[in-house]
């Protein structure tokens, strides 16, 4: 039965009769869902890299571009995302933004069989590929009504970090599924590679075939299976406290799209806002900063001027504003979270601009355009950094409940204060460099670090989030922060694009070096301080 009208997990007979099995059925359906998005969401950091090495006729700054624009609208849609739940049932919901999905996977694979295909149109893609990134909240809303609240933990545990490998997982597969004709004749014609590429299992010479738009097509063979798996085997709780008026499934799509929509208008106004006349934009070039205040301020503002339940709902969860705390774990975990998932989006195509290329002078003038035969393959690569942020995430809860969050999240903001000026040192010699490969060792290992350290964090900050504020207001935060966060995604791969074209990609590293100290302050402020309000929750 689709609808469950009876569902109370902290009864514990009820639990081990019925709510075990349905509760877990639905995470395994929910895990899979979760991990195609955050991979539809960030593959541009992989697809980008691939059309350098075709050839497709952009500059380096405008494909920075393409991850910032995803970015910018996966976390912009977290923000409508996170009441998807309530107002319209966690099967409606996961069902619908699961088959969402197959749009930018199918508008992808056909736009890269072309290098003809204009600027715009992978604009529009990466946008619409935003909708992956917006997934997170819902899921983790929908997994949280499910279980009992002493194994809460476990379930959002499995759920966000197997979900995070969506990005390694997509690392591993598309550069693989980029050297098969896997979809026959449907798929499209291979293309040349004009400067070597490679994968997990080695190096592809250039005048090698590759199937570019695969890197599209493949998520259709988990997307299409996973849509019929939630719609005939997740449920919507229609009780007072979880989804008490959800109407028929039409309704709920209809609420769905329409909340989707201003999340997606508010984005491109502010990306129009801040892109060059060069890159489809205004060419007013707002700061980005500014941009980032305007769309967020515009996506709750808007929200809550739609009527009804949508309304209600909001007025209860922004009580959370009032409280200070809201604001400085934003902060906080926009340094863990946010830098794991801006540096996942960016570290591709870092490690191809700065080391795929010779640097070298021509009649007095540095260029940076001639390929570098022996600099290492980004896609054979870029994949560990993701990896071990994800997969070191449960340890640093683990070390937290036994020393507390604040110590482990200040050790961890002294590494990436560390890591990240000697990422910057290593990154300005590679870029002033003729063979830039020589000083790839010490950059991968320390931005190995850095994504590390990133992980630790983004479990401490999970318990310093669980004991500074009342239990009615943790989930909310949870959801804010991760949306706030989550603009990393935009903001470093715009950052690292920014630098790229002006010459001085350390200069990118090095803010963010700054910025880790301000949290190494804000942190030691508010909750290491022996007479703080708070002590190392």
């Amino acid at each position: 039965m689709a609808d469950l009208k009876k569902w109370d997990v902290e009864d514990p007979k009820f639990w081990e009769s019925e709510g075990k099995k349905v509760a877990n059925r639905n995470l395994w359906i929910s895990i899979p869902s979760l991990l195609c998005g955050f991979a539809v969401w960030l593959y541009w950091g992989i697809i980008t890299v691939q059309m350098l090495n075709l050839g497709f006729p952009f500059e380096k700054s405008e494909l920075f571009t393409l991850m910032a624009i995803s970015g910018l609208t996966g976390a912009t849609l977290r923000i409508p995302s996170s009441f998807f739940i309530r107002l319209c049932g966690g099967r409606n919901t996961i069902f619908f933004t699961t088959a969402l999905l197959m749009i930018p996977a199918v508008g992808t694979g056909i736009a890269l069989q072309d290098k003809d295909t204009p600027l715009w149109m992978f604009q529009l893609l990466a946008l619409l590929s935003g909708l992956g990134g917006g997934n997170f909240a819902s899921s983790m809303s929908n997994i949280s009504f499910f279980f009992p609240k002493k194994q809460q933990g476990l379930a959002l545990g499995l759920n966000a970090g197997l979900g995070n490998f969506g990005v390694t997982s997509m690392q591993i597969l598309v550069p693989l599924f980029m050297t098969i004709g896997a979809f026959g004749a449907m798929g499209g014609d291979p293309m040349t590679l004009v400067s070597s590429s490679g994968t997990l299992i080695g190096k592809i010479e250039a005048g090698s075939e590759t199937w570019i738009q695969n890197a599209g097509f493949v998520w259709l063979l988990l997307l299409v299976p996973l849509a019929f798996a939630a719609w005939f085997g997740m449920n919507n709780i229609k009780t007072q406290e979880v989804s008490p008026d959800i109407g028929n499934p039409l309704s709920a799509f209809g609420k769905i799209t329409f909340m989707l929509l201003i999340g997606f208008i508010t984005a491109m106004a502010g990306l129009w806002l801040m892109l060059p006349e060069s890159a489809n934009g205004s060419g007013f070039g707002v700061p980005k900063e500014i941009v980032l205040v305007l769309v967020i301020t515009a996506t709750v503002f808007l929200l809550k001027a739609l009527p009804g339940q949508i309304r209600t709902s909001l007025n209860r969860q922004y009580k959370i504003f009032n409280n200070k705390h809201t604001w400085v774990m934003s902060v906080i975990y926009t340094m863990t979270f946010g830098s794991f998932i801006g540096f996942a989006a960016a570290f591709p195509l870092a490690i191809k601009v700065i080391f795929g290329y010779s640097h070298i002078m021509v009649d007095g003038v540095m260029t940076h355009d001639t390929i570098n035969t022996n600099g290492p393959s980004a896609l054979m690569y870029a994949w560990m950094g993701p990896f071990i942020g994800a997969l070191i995430r449960p340890v640093g809860g683990w070390i937290s409940d036994k020393v507390g969050g604040a110590l482990v999240t200040q050790i961890c903001s002294l590494i990436m204060v560390a890591s990240a000026l000697g990422v910057a040192y290593y990154m300005k010699a590679a870029y002033g460099s003729a063979s830039p490969e020589e000083y790839f060792i010490p950059f991968f290992i320390l931005f190995l670090v850095l994504f590390a350290a990133t992980g630790i964090g983004n479990g401490s900050t999970f318990r310093t989030i669980a004991m500074v504020f009342p239990k009615e207001q943790a989930g909310p935060v949870l959801g804010w922060t991760s949306a706030v966060a989550a603009y990393g995604a935009f903001y470093i791969p715009k950052v690292f694009g920014e630098q790229i074209q002006a010459t001085t990609p350390e200069y990118a590293l090095i803010g963010f070096s700054i910025f880790y100290a301000v949290c190494l302050f804000v942190n030691w402020w508010f909750y290491l301080r022996k007479n703080g309000e708070f002590y190392n929750p």
